[in-house]
């Protein structure tokens, strides 16, 4: 049976299984096979793939790219397989499900893309309290997700929601989910700052987390439709002024220098002149597309990082009916002003209880997103009157003069200090001046739309954790989180470099850089003798050294103490070597470097994940518009990080 040209297989615990479609070609008809080095045996019947490795006495743990959350795996045969016959994986069209592997990982194969399910514990640098929501034990401080419960009743403020929403989303690809939307059905919400030219590749993950979410719940028998959030009010200017695009070897950061004189809403800067020549430069390393044309269309002078930002997305997420909503407005303010009262109004209350929830995250083992200072706010105030900044709101204790506390604003002109009655009397005249916190803004956008799910990463993850004690006291309700998805990109240049040098994902997330990565790959490029006779010294000397020290440890503790720290000296030397050693070969290979170069800036520039260093629009720009489909089905397939060979 020859596997290589019209079947797949993988290996355990000494064994190969594997499968194939019936001779017959009949549809749906598939023998599956277990092969041991003494003999073939076919299983005793044709079934689905979970069936046959029951059949065949396989844990369901096992399978392509299996693996839970917390769940280490060995894909060293399987990588082995496909070098060997590398176009293996792609001969035949086939998908696993979800169901296939019982809620594990899954792998799904198609004419065009391959996708690899790694738990979330393979990306570097995830807090605890972000691995443990994924593990499903942070229950303590929040609800998992629960999609099948019952919607919030609609609101009052439901029908002119609907209209703002279709103000916004005028384009006839949106008029489904407007419908759906108008007809009362849940909203899976999702978003992110209005970075240049659409941001990093995180940017698109969420919207397409929201996508399958939305799905999956219209197919469970609840209508539901995604909805992208614009955090058009953030005033950090430095975190969305600039975007990275691989271009060559290289990476080429392009950055709009136009800064604010104040620190104004973000998503109401308006470009100048000086975004043409940027966005002309962004399409020469795009190269001409369908995604470069709709950004060259979006970022033009006038036009505001919001507008810009808005328009980009819509025509990518067109075919899947995303809505996108920049809710900074007055309208937008003026249905969330309850939200917007109670934390003027009960300010004290909130503070305190937020300042108990973040000693409790603490006294767990984990992290506070947000520090709660002893002033602070969970609002800020925009200066419409001078330079339109948007100012953080302290909060000034209650005192015998002031016994309702005050409030008080930090400006060049000066400070500011406010009444409760003042600021309520903002909220009432201009409820767009006030706008919401990073805890709080959660709260206001459930609120608006009553949503069953909210989509975030780790740092909205973190956050969610600390404004549980909100969502309680405002709404009676939390909105359940799921974590987007993750997952790096993998092209076909860079593909076959892994498979040259016989390399996993997980190897190059585990290398510090790509020095590293270059000695990694000139370790495995030395002559076999010279690693035959390293491992060999190094063996036996560990060996040695090992019996030694804790020879003399039984002789004396003192001196154990002292051999331990000289082994370890010992050791480092030996290190050492075998690093003067690689570094030979990288000079005898000066292909290795550019090689761990070039896999390094495609997959973990700089020792950060891709998705956080890359532009989105790069990767529309190469493959097309329909990786926003492709990205959406793998979104609702993959729990932990994904592998998407493109």
């Amino acid at each position: 049976m020859d596997i290589s040209k019209n079947g797949f297989g993988f290996s355990r615990g000494g064994m190969f299984f594997a499968a194939q479609p019936h001779p017959s070609g009949a549809k749906g008809q598939t023998f599956y096979w277990r092969l041991s080095t003494a003999r073939l045996k076919p299983c005793p019947f044709k079934a689905t793939f979970s069936k046959f490795l029951r059949a065949c006495d396989c844990p369901a743990s096992i399978g392509l790219a299996v693996a839970s959350l917390t769940q280490q795996y060995s894909r060293s045969k399987r990588n082995a397989f496909l070098v060997e016959n590398p176009n293996s994986l792609k001969s035949n069209r086939r998908s696993f499900d979800s169901s296939t592997f019982g809620g594990l990982a899954q792998e799904r194969v198609n004419e065009a893309t391959t996708a690899d399910c790694y738990p979330v514990t393979v990306m570097p640098g995830q807090s605890r309290l972000f691995l443990d929501f994924c593990a499903g034990t942070l229950r303590a401080f929040l609800h998992s997700d629960e999609i099948s419960r019952e919607r919030p009743a609609l609101p009052a403020h439901w029908p002119e929601l609907v209209r703002l929403l279709a103000a916004q989303n005028p384009s006839p690809a949106g008029a489904g989910t407007l419908a759906a939307l108008e007809q009362g059905a849940g909203a899976i919400l999702t978003g992110q700052q209005v970075g240049l030219f659409g941001g990093p590749l995180y940017t698109p993950y969420k919207a397409a987390s929201a996508i399958a979410r939305a799905r999956k719940g219209t197919a469970c028998g609840r209508p539901h439709v995604a909805v992208f959030w614009l955090a058009s009010e953030d005033h950090d200017f430095a975190e969305i002024n600039q975007v990275t695009f691989p271009a060559g070897r290289e990476l080429a950061t392009l950055a709009y220098a136009s800064a604010p004189e104040a620190a104004v809403p973000a998503g109401r800067i308006v470009f100048d002149e000086s975004i043409t020549a940027l966005a002309e430069r962004a399409a020469e390393i795009l190269g001409p597309s369908e995604a470069t044309d709709a950004l060259t269309a979006a970022y033009k002078p006038g036009r505001t990082f919001a507008e810009a930002f808005a328009e980009f997305y819509a025509r990518v997420f067109a075919a899947q009916g995303l809505l996108i909503v920049d809710a900074s407005s007055r309208e937008f303010h003026r249905l969330g002003t309850p939200v917007l009262r109670v934390a003027i109004e009960r300010a004290d209350e909130f503070h305190a209880a937020l300042l108990e929830r973040s000693q409790a995250l603490e006294a767990a083992g984990y992290h506070a997103q947000v520090a709660v200072a002893p002033q602070s706010s969970l609002l800020f105030l925009i200066d419409v009157d001078n330079s339109g900044a948007r100012m953080a709101l302290k909060r000034i204790a209650p005192t015998a003069q002031e016994p309702n506390g005050l409030w008080q604003t930090a400006s060049e002109a000066g400070n500011q200090s406010f009444s409760t009655a003042d600021l309520v009397g903002i909220l009432d005249a201009a409820p767009e001046r006030i706008s919401p916190a990073a805890l709080l803004r959660p709260v206001f956008q459930d609120f608006l739309f009553g949503s069953s799910t909210q989509i975030g990463g780790p740092a909205e993850i973190a956050y969610l954790a600390q404004s549980t004690v909100l969502f309680e006291r405002i709404l009676g309700r939390q909105t359940p989180p799921i974590a987007r998805f993750s997952a790096t990109l993998i092209e076909p240049q860079i593909a076959e470099l892994l498979r040259r040098h016989e390399l996993t994902l997980e190897q190059v997330l585990g290398e510090e850089s790509a020095a590293t990565l270059a000695l990694k790959l000139a370790a495995r490029a030395m002559p076999t003798e010279t690693k035959i006779k390293l491992a060999a010294a190094g063996n036996a000397f560990d060996t040695e050294l090992t019996a030694l020290v804790e020879w003399l440890q039984s002789q004396d503790k003192g001196l154990g103490q002292s051999a331990e720290t000289a082994a370890g000296k010992m050791r480092y030397q030996m290190n050492r070597l075998r690093t003067m050693a690689a570094n030979f070969q990288l000079q005898r290979e000066a292909t290795l470097t550019r090689h761990a170069n070039s896999i390094s800036n495609a997959l973990y520039p700089g020792g950060v994940l891709q998705e956080r260093v890359h532009g989105a629009v790069y990767y529309f720009a190469r493959h097309g518009l329909s990786l926003a489909e492709t990205l959406c089905r793998q979104a609702g397939s993959c729990s932990g990080h994904t592998a998407l060979w493109l």
